[in-house]
């Protein structure tokens, strides 16, 4: 299956909006998809998240308010919190589900190789030295 962009209606689902400017939405969807293709492309399955994440910051902190106060209440934001812009999480989660970075293995011993001693054992006077079943004559 592939990426579908999610839709206005899902970005109002994960901010808890009962309302949504759909347009507003829309454009933001559009261009957080791009910015995340940007890191990787095409857009692997499960990627929407990382794609509704971003789009629901800029959504509700257009401006990148850092502080605020309303009356008795104030609000402080970590400052870059608003416009579009992907985090080093949002880059590793879409390396991630496109099945890129981790770690990995590589095994540098040839197809062929084979388990036994490859020095002339003939030559070797410790053969003695070895109890029987170590694949030695």
């Amino acid at each position: 299956m592939a990426f579908v962009p999610p839709t206005a209606e899902q970005l109002g689902l994960i901010l808890g909006l009962d309302e949504i400017q759909g347009d507003r939405a829309d454009l933001l969807i559009t261009t957080a998809t791009a910015l995340c293709q940007t890191v990787v492309k095409p857009l692997p399955e499960g990627a929407e998240a990382v794609v509704l994440s971003v789009a629901g910051r800029a959504y509700v902190n257009p401006q990148q308010v850092s502080y605020e106060t309303i009356g008795p209440m104030s609000v402080q934001r970590p400052s870059g919190s608003g416009g579009l812009y992907l985090t080093k999480a949002d880059k590793s989660a879409l390396k991630s589900l496109a099945g890129r970075g981790g770690a990995f293995t590589v095994d540098p011993t040839p197809a062929t190789a084979d388990p036994l001693v490859t020095w002339p054992l003939d030559d070797a006077a410790f053969l003695e030295d070895f109890e029987a079943g170590w694949g030695l004559p």
